[in-house]
């Protein structure tokens, strides 16, 4: 499995979070990630919840300069 990412940077929010988390597998970067959404962006853990991050996983690792905004 390659490594895969996921960057707050693309989406907009209250605190312009800049966070990005990369990891070698898929199990490891969602738990990161819901860790994260629901420690600092407030949402709650649900299957639903996981799906969609999971949409929002990249292949590869984080760009350093910040991704264009959706």
């Amino acid at each position: 499995m390659s490594r895969k990412y996921i960057d707050c940077r693309e989406f907009p929010s209250e605190m312009n979070c800049t966070v990005s988390l990369a990891a070698d597998s898929e199990n490891e970067l969602i738990e990161a990630a819901v860790q994260h959404a629901v420690s600092v962006h407030r949402h709650v853990d649900s299957p639903e919840l996981r799906a969609q991050l999971k949409t929002l996983f990249h292949d590869g690792t984080p760009p350093v300069e910040s991704p264009r905004r959706m």
